[in-house]
């Protein structure tokens, strides 16, 4: 039988693609109200009742953006306390735990960042994710994946010309994770390299052409996914 994997943030965007495409892992989904990470004992009682191998540690505060700037408390509870106290709970079970990160822990400023490259995040959710990242990276029974994804469709109206990224969808993700999830440390994890307008146009023909004019959004987010390739190729 297949290892169980419990999922936190069952009901998130990520979850329930990954619930109605998944093929190969055995995955039990749980909701806040059935896994609360800020409280160590709704983990704990998770772990015992359902006793997994490994934990996808999805649940998150992500959008909107602004929320990491107008509500720090709830961005640090969410994304650096609960990520924590799963990290807490897979070292006394000896759980192994995959934390979906982000390339925004990333400065963006030069571009094709590899795992080894000093870290040093744009705004504020890169902070918090970044936050989650020391606590799991204190555990030596885990992986973490940066990863630059969204949904389907595009949902913009506009893309940036002068953005570059590395956007996957969600249902690209779902794919390859079983071929990485026996890794330890860091990978980045996201599709080819472009701009957001290129990456768009491929569900939205229709897409209007724009450029970034913020000067606090870097324009190069680009990862360099070598490691990604050679554990895809094998």
């Amino acid at each position: 039988m297949k290892p169980l994997i419990l999922v936190t943030g069952g009901n998130g965007r990520f979850a329930k693609i990954l619930k109605k495409k998944n093929k190969q892992l055995n995955l039990k989904f749980l909701s806040k109200k059935e896994l609360d990470i800020l409280n160590l004992d709704s983990i704990e009682k998770c772990f015992v009742k359902f006793k997994p191998k490994i934990i996808f540690h999805c649940a998150a505060l992500s959008r909107p953006m602004e929320i990491h700037k107008e509500n720090i408390n709830k961005s640090i509870d969410l994304n650096i306390i609960g990520t924590a106290n799963v990290v807490k709970v897979c070292n006394k079970y000896n759980v192994k735990i995959v934390y979906f990160s982000t390339g925004y822990v990333y400065e963006g400023k030069k571009g094709n960042y590899s795992e080894k490259d000093p870290v040093k995040p744009f705004n504020n959710y890169g902070l918090s994710k970044l936050g989650g990242e020391a606590s799991v990276l204190m555990y030596k029974n885990s992986l973490i994946l940066r990863i630059t994804m969204t949904e389907k469709p595009f949902a913009y109206k506009r893309g940036y010309t002068n953005l570059f990224s590395n956007y996957m969808f969600h249902e690209d993700l779902v794919k390859i994770l079983p071929k990485i999830i026996d890794q330890y440390g860091i990978i980045n994890i996201g599709g080819k390299t472009r701009s957001i307008f290129n990456f768009g146009k491929i569900f939205n023909k229709k897409l209007l052409k724009t450029k970034c004019k913020d000067k606090n959004i870097p324009l190069k987010q680009t990862m360099n996914l070598k490691k990604l390739r050679e554990i895809l190729d094998k």
